[in-house]
């Protein structure tokens, strides 16, 4: 099991008890007096009967206070995820912080810091150095969104589903869109693991028939569901910290009460990635400090509805290379989510925004989360880490601590060492090449690559199970006319070359 960082002191606030009461009230006023839009009318015939105020015509929903209080209750605090290798079982709960990746569309140029898309190799390169760093807990819907090499746009997540069982053992997020998330959980049950459902609201206040369906696959398969809110400050929510918190509570709030109307007792967190929209440019401010503020309000709030979140835009930056910036804008939100209460963190890989991520910012990352974690561990006090007697016993100079057992007991305890930073001295710097922390990234993943086995490999049936399931997705989109004449001919080409069964 991957039991994660435990939190071992208590937790940092922002907002006053009054304050935490006037966002909770302001968001059952909107949910009861503005409601949301729900485009799909399986959901509108479950919330109907659930006594709140349904208006089939216009598709908006209006919630009594009562029923949102009932659903929240009825969702547990921490949960359990299965995967496929026991040992990577993920728990999700208070205290207990995991680390997963956030995506890019594709890769970076190390050389240039210029955007391209990915292949087929550089993801399944990505996948294997996520699986094998052991801050790493579990995977995003995406490493890449997707890569070339032939693949229609519509079967480049499933595809990348494939590639992510092949290649870790690790539980992984099923996204909600055309129909994908149907196949991707089909995939997950042959292999034996448990898969997050990935419901997505839509910004302000709206949720479409796709990712409606997914609250559906969810409570038929019984999966937990991480809930994803992705409103933009001054855009679609308002500028106002405590305004967004408000909106984004508001628009995750609706998909739990659907979940555990259909499943009480059902596995939910709730994911937040609000981000200020900056003004100059009209793009996502990515790392800004209000970011940071708006992710403790919004922790200190679901504390209190007692659900896990999972703080999605710390992953991000405005950087487009592996440089200072990138390290602030990283670690900054990343740690006051994790000292606020967030469960979940996104962290590993991306650089710039969605667009690019690479498995050598990955392993740097992974050095974030261990000093994050020590962090999170705290001091321990007790009679031998007071070491009152050695104090007492080595006493002034000429005593020293260096040939102490206790020592030797506890630097290595209390000392986090990264795997990939400089801490050389000068003369030795120099001597050794005069590396930086990129250079050492470098290594480690040629190294990660060089011997990193998926463990357990996926059995013959589990890969049969997975190519039918491709086929069956194949054949589903062609009949819908999402994979065109030309993308088929194409993708057979490549799956062709590639040693696959068309």
């Amino acid at each position: 099991m991957l039991k994660g960082f435990t939190r071992n002191f208590p937790l940092f606030k922002i907002l006053t008890e009054e304050q935490v009461e006037a966002i909770h009230r302001g968001t059952l006023d909107v949910l009861q007096e503005t409601g949301v839009s729900v485009y799909n009318e399986r959901a509108l015939k479950v919330f109907k009967k659930a006594d709140c105020d349904v208006n089939f015509e216009t598709k908006r929903v209006k919630f009594p206070p009562g029923l949102i209080e009932e659903c929240l209750r009825k969702a547990p605090s921490s949960f359990r995820v299965k995967a496929r290798n026991p040992k990577n079982d993920l728990v999700i709960g208070p205290g207990n912080i995991l680390f997963f990746n956030f995506p890019g569309t594709g890769t970076v140029n190390l050389d240039t810091w210029e955007p391209r898309t990915a292949t087929e190799k550089e993801h399944v390169n990505l996948i294997r150095v996520l699986d094998a760093l052991p801050n790493v807990h579990f995977l995003n819907a995406y490493p890449y969104f997707g890569f070339s090499d032939g693949i229609p746009e519509i079967m480049k997540e499933i595809e990348g589903v494939a590639l992510r069982m092949r290649n870790s053992t690790k539980v992984t997020v099923a996204i909600a869109n055309n129909d994908i998330d149907i196949f991707t959980i089909k995939m997950a049950k042959a292999t034996g693991t448990e898969i997050f459902a990935n419901p997505n609201t839509s910004s302000p206040l709206t949720y479409y028939t796709d990712q409606v369906n997914a609250c559906f696959l969810a409570a038929e398969y019984g999966l937990p569901s991480m809930i994803w809110d992705g409103a933009t400050s001054g855009g679609t929510a308002p500028a106002s910290l405590a305004g967004a918190v408000v909106l984004s509570n508001a628009e995750l709030i609706p998909f739990i009460v659907l979940i555990q109307l259909l499943n009480p007792g059902a596995r939910v967190s709730v994911a937040n990635l609000v981000l200020a929209q900056n003004m100059t440019n009209g793009a996502p401010a990515f790392g800004e400090i209000g970011v940071s503020l708006h992710n403790v309000a919004f922790n200190q709030v679901w504390r209190k509805y007692g659900i896990p979140t999972v703080c999605s835009s710390c992953g991000p930056t405005s950087s487009k290379r592996i440089d200072f910036q990138l390290g602030y804008q990283k670690m900054m939100p990343t740690i006051l989510s994790a000292i606020s209460g967030s469960s979940v963190l996104q962290l590993y890989s991306s650089i710039y925004g969605e667009i690019t991520a690479h498995p050598i910012q990955a392993v740097l990352d992974d050095d974030i989360a261990g000093m994050i974690g020590r962090f999170l561990e705290g001091i321990e006090v007790n009679d031998e880490s007071l070491a009152i007697d050695l104090i007492n016993e080595v006493g002034p100079i000429p005593g020293h601590y260096l040939d102490k057992a206790h020592t030797r007991n506890w630097w290595k305890k209390e000392q986090l060492v990264p795997k990939v930073a400089d801490r050389l001295t000068y003369p030795e710097w120099m001597k050794a090449g005069k590396k930086s922390c990129i250079d050492y990234a470098k290594e480690r993943v040629n190294e990660i690559l060089a011997v990193h086995k998926v463990d357990p490999p996926l059995t013959d049936n589990q890969e049969q199970d997975i190519e039918r399931i491709l086929k069956e997705a194949k054949e589903h989109y062609q009949k819908k006319g999402l994979i065109t004449d030309e993308e088929w001919e194409i993708y057979k080409e490549a799956l062709k070359e590639s040693g696959r069964p068309y």
